[in-house]
């Protein structure tokens, strides 16, 4: 799969039906080695800036990957600890 393929498809997660964010709007990390994808991060929803003006992001793992279709990106993150806060 090119990684343009992927730009523009809604993340989903598949244990709540929630939306997550657009592969657009998100960043991915990868692994400069090999070409793999590890890691997905997309910024947080609620809006622009939190305290003292820390951006929040979340950090979802390639691994939470469940399927990957025509127009959305299906994630498991039943598991808490799959998915991870982080402030930048």
């Amino acid at each position: 799969m090119k990684l343009s393929a992927l730009q523009g498809k809604e993340i989903i997660n598949m244990d709540d039906g929630g939306r997550l964010g657009i592969i657009s709007e998100s960043e991915l990390v990868i692994d400069v080695e090999t070409g793999d994808i590890e890691s997905i991060i997309i910024p947080n929803q609620e809006g622009v800036m939190g305290f003292f003006g820390e951006e929040k992001y979340l950090l979802i793992p390639w691994q939470a990957v469940q399927k990957v279709g025509s127009e959305v990106v299906i994630v498991d993150l039943e598991n808490d600890l799959q998915a991870q806060r982080a402030s930048i």
